[in-house]
Parts: C-alpha cells; structure tokens; sequence
C-alpha cells in the first residue's frame, strides 16, 4: 500500500478528473508514452514512424515540402531523414526538374518498417481500448475527429512534430530522445 497523500483520501477523488479535457491528456499522453515504447523495440522513435508513413503516402515529397507539412524545421528534418537514410529505410534522389531539390522515398526496407510500425500501431489500439465495443470505437473516433478539426488540428500530423520544431536543430550525431 503506497502512503497516502495529504488531504486526499481513496474516497475523495481530486477535483477535474471527469473532464473532457483532462482525460484526453491523461489517455494522449499514456497512449504516446505506451506507442513510443513498442516502436523502441524496434529502434525507432515517434517521429521517425511518422515520417515513414508521411513519405510513403507521398512518396517524392522534398525535405523542403515534407517540413513544410510537419511544422518542424528544415534542419531537425534533416537529421531525422539522414538517419533512417543511414538505416536503409529512406532515399533521397535528386529531382530531374530541379537539381536543388531532392525527393524523398521509402526502400523496400522502408516499406517493411513501416508494415511492421502498422502491425505495432494496430496493437497498441487494441491494448488501449480494450474495454469499447467496436461502435464505441467509431463512435469515440468521430468525436475526437471533430475536436481535432475544430482545433485546426492538421489530420495525420502529430502535434508533437511541433515540440521538434521548438527545440531547434539537434547534434548531427544524436538520435532524436525516446519518449
């Protein structure tokens, strides 16, 4: 049994803790710290799967337009591109209309990682809600949908893209921290 904390009591739970708004940090942030932990099993990190699965529904994107769309800086991108190009997951190849630019594209390895951070993400849904019928998934879906668009949440980039963004161009040798 762990000591109890002063002036609360398991009867008296703290104030807020039915909220809309707090239980949707509470599961956002147990939910990202849980996916975070399954892609570590198989090196990567957050950003890195979401790069994947960005490039490869647009493969030939520019590092230049992929930033453009995750909010991040150019120089970050950079880094996290160089290392799944290191890894053999990602190419640049040089764009025939323009020789500045380079386009990006999954390898075949590429294309099994990110078959494997999908199988990775399908569980971890799974896990995380368990206890909802699938009707209540769609229905939860649905809401949260029109949460995220009302907030001028772009869809399928995640906001944390844009904590990278903050934080500035990291060292060329370090791998981005694990959530």
């Amino acid at each position: 049994m762990s000591p109890a904390t002063p002036g609360i009591t398991d009867q008296t739970p703290p104030r807020g803790i039915d909220s809309p708004a707090f239980l949707l940090a509470q599961l956002g942030a147990h939910a990202a710290s849980k996916f975070a932990e399954r892609l570590g099993a198989v090196d990567l990190t957050p950003p890195h799967a979401g790069i994947l699965r960005f490039v490869s529904g647009a493969g030939g994107i520019s590092q230049q337009e992929l930033a453009g769309h995750l909010r991040i800086l150019p120089s970050r991108l950079v880094v996290l591109i160089d290392q799944l190009e290191e890894r053999g997951m990602v190419e640049r190849r040089a764009d025939p209309a323009d020789r500045r630019t380079y386009a990006l594209h999954l390898t075949a390895k590429g294309t099994e990682t990110l078959k494997t951070i999908g199988r990775l993400a399908r569980d971890h849904q799974d896990a995380l809600l368990v206890s909802l019928t699938p009707n209540e998934r769609d229905v939860l879906a649905s809401l949260l949908r029109k949460v995220a668009d009302q907030q001028g949440l772009r869809p399928g980039v995640h906001p944390g893209f844009a904590k990278l963004h903050a934080q500035g161009p990291p060292k060329r040798n370090a791998r981005p921290a694990k959530a």
